[in-house]
């Protein structure tokens, strides 16, 4: 059978280490028929707001993507695809694996940590008013009222929404996906000591489903004493499930102690979809420069290969992969150990060569 994908090379670095990926996904044998689909500040200023659904229902359509990715300039009417696709498609849980690649420095080369973040709530859900906004005005006066704390006037506010569901349904993944990869422990990061009524709510939800659970263990953090021992005992970190913002910052840290955003594969996962991207961003400054790592792309599309079935595929490539950075001979800038480091294009050469 042969699999529909949605391909969005986004802008920036996207596109190379997008093609990069699509090269070693093609030589692994995976049937898979690419949906290419441009996204990007050029392309909206030409199509405007129907750029963004076109590329929305090509990946309504088909379940699954491969997303370089995608810059947002600031400027009225231009939407993040990032946060559009999450809503749209309902992509509520994000999965960022850390592990250790042979042959690339890392402070802690045993490491092997999954972190499952929340991706429609909290904090990073964008409800914002300004400082001067009548809005904000109103709620000033609601928070004096009922909490008795007057804020200033030049006050700007962010609201933290978290619901049951919303952070049941990411435990529920994070337990899944521990399941299926014969993990160990699942552990909730929150600081429910501070924010009873998001967190503490979080915490309550990740426990009623770690009842369901009986096979994998289960534990709690406040999120400092959970950085704290990803840095001093990593060894200790399994899956690790938190709300949206802790897991932008702790999937960061846990990428930097195995070489570097660089290494660090993405996972949105909703129910009737999947988008498969590296965490870095877009990095506009190197783009066009055939000198960004496509190893995160390229580990992102092993990611893909297993969400489709295609495990045999996916374990070659993972394969593959490994065989080069063990070697360090077309490694780029950030993980290189000779110099002159290798360009985009020769490490998805020198992978394609592994899968031949």
């Amino acid at each position: 059978m042969t699999h529909q994908v949605t391909l969005i090379p986004g802008d920036g670095i996207g596109p190379e280490v997008c093609e990069a990926a699509r090269r070693a996904i093609d030589a692994t044998g995976a049937p898979v028929e690419w949906d290419v689909q441009e996204f990007g500040a050029e392309a909206y200023l030409r199509e405007g707001p129907a750029l963004l659904e076109r590329v929305i229902e090509s990946v309504r359509t088909r379940g699954v993507a491969l997303k370089g990715p995608t810059s947002t300039p600031s400027g009225k009417g231009f939407r993040s695809i990032n946060i559009a696709l999450r809503r749209e498609l309902d992509l509520y849980a994000g999965v960022r694996p850390s592990r250790a690649l042979p042959g690339v420095r890392a402070p802690f080369p045993e490491i092997d940590v999954v972190v499952v973040r929340m991706n429609t709530e909290d904090l990073y859900a964008g409800i914002e008013y300004d400082r001067d906004d009548e809005t904000a005005g109103r709620l000033r006066e609601i928070v004096s009222a009922t909490k008795g704390t007057a804020l200033s006037p030049d006050t700007g506010i962010s609201l933290k929404p978290l619901s049951h569901d919303a952070a049941a349904r990411v435990a529920r993944a994070a337990f899944d996906h521990a399941r299926a990869n014969d993990r160990r422990r699942v552990t909730a990061v929150h600081k429910a000591t501070v924010m009873r009524a998001t967190d503490g709510l979080f915490l309550e939800a990740c426990r009623e489903v770690a009842a369901g659970y009986g096979d994998i263990q289960f534990d709690d953090r406040l999120v400092d004493n959970a950085c704290a021992k990803l840095v001093m005992r990593p060894e200790e970190c399994d899956v690790l499930v938190m709300p949206m913002m802790y897991g932008d910052i702790v999937s960061d840290v846990a990428a930097g102690l195995v070489g570097g955003l660089g290494v660090a594969p993405g996972a949105n996962l909703g129910h009737d979809a999947a988008v498969f991207e590296a965490v870095h961003g877009s990095a506009p400054r190197h783009g066009g420069h055939n000198r960004a790592n496509p190893l995160a792309m390229m580990l992102s599309g092993v990611m893909l290969l297993h969400h489709i079935g295609e495990q045999a595929a996916a374990a070659r490539l993972e394969g593959a992969i490994e065989d080069v950075t063990r070697a360090g001979r077309a490694l780029t800038y950030d993980i290189a150990r000779e110099r002159p480091p290798a360009a985009t294009s020769e490490v998805a050469d020198a992978v394609v060569e592994q899968l031949s």
